[in-house]
């Protein structure tokens, strides 16, 4: 499922959602040197991802040999990589294709600019970045001795999700459905498209952490549980504006 729009309209123009866009497409174009049929730089994921293994193991650096990652003490490895803590902000805003940003930025435009609309701008920041740390702090606990780097901004997305589910119950969305080789555009509940999504979270999370060797393509299935239940659980702290029931109904122009 793929949604389009949702009902509910918002009363001031999201500028912070605007700017993460952005501040997500430059990051790919320019940071990682990503292109629209080239993935990004091997090197700056390395460096500027986040490391699960760097994290658990203070002071030890993972660095790219080969087609392989090799970790260890940073004294001896000679790595000139940014500081852990840095990568752990600045892997919320770096990609692994076009397509994985494409998906993320379209997730946060539907659903982002009305969480934002609901609070402050900084309450928004706040909350949006607090949801990625979220995010990457259960997939460490999850995977603490991985060296791949995680990448993405669907940790913080997911907790945007997450509080959308809670803040905006009757909304509804405008959804591609693919069927085979058809597809059709149905108006879904928002529960139904956001909880979906979350199930297929917790199932593939669980068929990748029972078989380790099967991989899940990739994806950090437990930063996008962890961020979407950090939203849930702290939309009701951040929330500040009140809004009337989105249309029963809407139409798509």
């Amino acid at each position: 499922m793929i949604p389009l729009k949702d009902s509910v309209p918002t009363e001031r123009t999201p500028w912070l959602t605007i700017a993460l866009i952005v501040a997500n497409v430059v990051v790919y174009f320019v940071l990682q040197k990503g292109g629209i049929l080239s993935g990004p730089k091997e090197s700056t994921v390395i460096d500027y991802g986040a490391i699960p293994y760097e994290i658990t193991h203070p002071g030890n650096e993972c660095v790219a040999s080969g087609e392989q990652i090799v970790c260890g003490d940073a004294s001896q490895i000679g790595s000139d990589q940014p500081a852990t803590w840095i990568t752990v902000f600045t892997s919320m805003f770096m990609h692994g294709s076009i397509l994985h940003l494409g998906g993320n930025m379209l997730f946060l435009w539907i659903f982002g600019n009305n969480v934002e609309d609901s609070m402050s701008k900084i309450r928004f920041l706040l909350f949006y970045v607090l949801g990625g740390l979220a995010a990457l702090a259960l997939q460490t606990v999850v995977e603490p001795n991985a060296a791949v780097p995680t990448v993405g901004a669907s940790g913080a997305i997911a907790a945007v999700l997450g509080g959308y589910v809670l803040r905006f119950p009757q909304a509804r969305v405008i959804t591609v459905i693919f069927i085979i080789f058809f597809f059709t555009i149905v108006e879904l509940p928002a529960l139904l498209v956001l909880g979906f999504w979350f199930l297929q979270q917790v199932i593939f999370g669980y068929l990748d952490w029972a078989a380790p060797a099967g991989g899940g393509g990739g994806v950090a299935y437990f930063a996008h549980i962890g961020g979407f239940v950090f939203g849930m659980a702290a939309i009701g702290v951040f929330v500040q504006r009140r809004k009337s029931a989105p249309p029963r109904r809407m139409v798509l122009r």
